[in-house]
């Protein structure tokens, strides 16, 4: 696929994600750490435009004030929360306008913008046609339209340990091995003695019955007279026993502890992790929800079905440098607050699947599409 390919089909999963929100709910805040939607909508264009501008490639600006107004997202300190109003927002249609110069303009020039920057803001729009997800998702189900999730009627899938053989877990790529993020430079190998992890990503029904210990209940589990409900991105239904339960990172230390047992560390998600992505793997937008833990013989589902928390805290690799026209990427979050996911969610892009990847959230944010799995000496 061609770069301008990618960037149609980028689009299209972002237009997609627009066309299902209620235009009057767009300055909502459904979560509260995060800028109102109408943010999100004029934030991807903008990005585009301003890495277009920094590569070199001279063009007027068709608003000056939007291209700053929606350059950068938020990821405030818990208890710190913005406070602006809708008022403060352009409207709809100015953002719109401004969205279709800029796309006529990325489209003229896209010949002329760096290989590398390409892939950038291709990405960029993939990684937030998920994050923007998690917002939707928390969006009251009368300002939406799209599918009911589906039933589940499985049963609960129950732990059980695979041993992985001492040996070296590889991290990250090298330059010359294509694109990549300034976090996943320079490849290197990690060496690691043998250790077990859980052959599934831990299940609702597993974590149901911590729950019914006094465990903390998921952000997306709702409960009406006794009975637990999954709330899913267009509906409710039954809490199926047999999906991965999504959680954060605090959640799943707290289960991994009741359970007698750790997170595993990137290197040994790495180490564990198929070479080979499973046969119709829940990913790339193919569904808004989790689907049933899949049998298998070996370690199940480590790519798709929810990224998955670990333990490393996230920080550089040996050789790290930032990216001169976003240096604030992943400098920014060196902080000793945020932690590493690794694998894929039902909405993450089939352009982002290398095993170099890496995600990261703070340990308390709980609206990320992550699941964990055991892991023990």
């Amino acid at each position: 696929m061609d770069l301008t390919q990618e960037l149609t089909r980028a689009r299209s999963q972002t237009d997609k994600l627009f066309a299902a929100i209620n235009p009057d709910a767009l300055y909502d805040r459904p979560i509260a750490e995060r800028h109102r939607m109408i943010f999100y909508l004029g934030h991807i264009e903008a990005f585009d435009w301003n890495q277009m501008i920094q590569s070199g490639v001279s063009q007027a600006s068709h608003n000056p004030t939007f291209d700053k107004l929606f350059e950068f997202g938020i990821d405030p300190e818990p208890g710190q929360l913005p406070s602006d109003q809708p008022a403060d927002w352009p409207s709809i249609s100015e953002i719109a306008r401004y969205n279709c110069l800029v796309r006529a303009s990325i489209d003229r020039h896209l010949a002329e913008i760096p290989e590398d920057v390409a892939h950038m803001m291709i990405e960029h729009r993939h990684m937030h046609a998920e994050t923007f997800a998690y917002i939707v998702h928390n969006l009251d189900y009368g300002k939406k339209i799209g599918p009911a999730p589906q039933l589940s009627e499985g049963e609960t899938v129950e732990s059980e340990m695979i041993r992985i053989p001492a040996g070296d877990a590889i991290l990250g790529r090298n330059l010359d091995e294509g694109f990549g993020w300034d976090n996943e430079y320079t490849a290197h190998a990690v060496r690691l003695p043998e250790f077990s992890i859980g052959k599934y990503k831990v299940s609702n029904g597993e974590y149901l019955e911590f729950v019914n210990e006094g465990g903390s209940v998921p952000h997306y589990w709702s409960q009406k007279d006794g009975r637990w409900f999954w709330r899913g991105m267009f509906g409710e239904v039954p809490l199926p026993l047999d999906w991965p339960v999504y959680v954060s990172l605090e959640q799943a230390r707290s289960f991994a502890a009741y359970r007698g047992a750790e997170l595993p560390t990137e290197a040994q998600f790495h180490r564990a992790c198929p070479s080979t992505i499973e046969p119709g793997a829940n990913l790339d937008y193919r569904h808004w929800d989790p689907v049933p833990i899949a049998p298998s013989d070996g370690v199940s589902q480590m790519t798709g079905n929810g990224w998955e928390w670990t333990q490393t805290v996230f920080g550089p690799f040996e050789g790290f440098a930032p990216r001169p026209s976003y240096p604030g990427y992943s400098a920014n979050f060196f902080d000793g607050n945020h932690y590493v996911l690794k694998g894929a969610s039902p909405r993450t892009a089939a352009k982002l699947l290398r095993p170099s990847l890496r995600n990261w959230f703070r340990a308390e944010y709980p609206y990320v599409y992550a699941t964990f799995r055991l892991c023990q000496p």
